[in-house]
């Protein structure tokens, strides 16, 4: 699954060409999630026509898009997403944070808030990366509430994070659980985050959902 953001308004249609025709060119190999800018003109069309090319879902960033789930310009975007039966990748955990973010994460990402998107727009399914760090037990809370919510452990089960203790899988919903990796953006090796996992004691029925099923049933992938 290939995700990708736009930081600005403007640039959205054509990363979400450039990716449709990726899809095109590795037919059952690549799925393409589209971006587009909350708040930027003609949002909902963009995301129509992204959807229309073929691109599988919305990834989106608030960190870096500096977007607030709860606004009124996120409504034309998780209309379009619902109603196209697309999932959203949304990076709306206030964690990691970075000197270089524009706006106050503390303001704009929290669990309450998707909590409240979540309830208005029933069947809007949303991955949330990192497990939602830093608040991960408010988001192990979401996933017992809500069937469309999900979580992704990139880089939290890796000890790269200075997590005040560590994340145990067992207490999670297996199957609103995903493997996500960040690749190639990741600053080490490619597989330690799978050798984490396997590490984690869970039963193989578990694993099976984390590293495959989870995933598969997010972004209606065929096996």
């Amino acid at each position: 699954v290939a995700l990708q953001y736009a930081h600005k308004p403007g640039m959205a249609e054509a990363l979400n060409r450039y990716l449709a025709e990726k899809c095109r060119e590795f037919p059952g190999k690549v799925s393409g999630l589209a971006t587009v800018f909350p708040g930027e003109d003609g949002a909902g069309r963009i995301l129509r026509e992204a959807f229309e090319s073929g691109l599988a879902g919305l990834k989106l960033h608030a960190h870096v898009q500096c977007f607030d789930m709860n606004a009124d310009e996120m409504e034309p975007i998780y209309d379009c997403c619902r109603s196209n039966h697309k999932p959203i990748v949304m990076h709306v955990g206030r964690q990691p944070k970075s000197e270089a973010y524009r706006c106050d994460l503390d303001r704009i990402c929290s669990a309450e808030k998707l909590d409240r998107v979540l309830r208005d727009y029933p069947g809007l399914r949303v991955c949330v990366p990192h497990l939602g760090f830093d608040e991960t037990g408010a988001y192990r809370t979401l996933i017992e509430k809500y069937d469309s919510l999900w979580l992704d452990t990139t880089m939290v089960l890796t000890d790269y994070f200075p997590l005040p203790e560590a994340v145990d899988l067992k207490k999670y919903r297996p199957d609103r659980v995903m493997y996500g990796s960040d690749f190639p953006n990741i600053p080490y090796a490619w597989d330690r985050e799978l050798k984490c996992l396997l590490k984690a004691g869970l039963p193989d029925s578990d694993l099976e959902w984390v590293l495959g099923k989870s995933a598969r049933s997010f972004f209606n992938l065929n096996p």
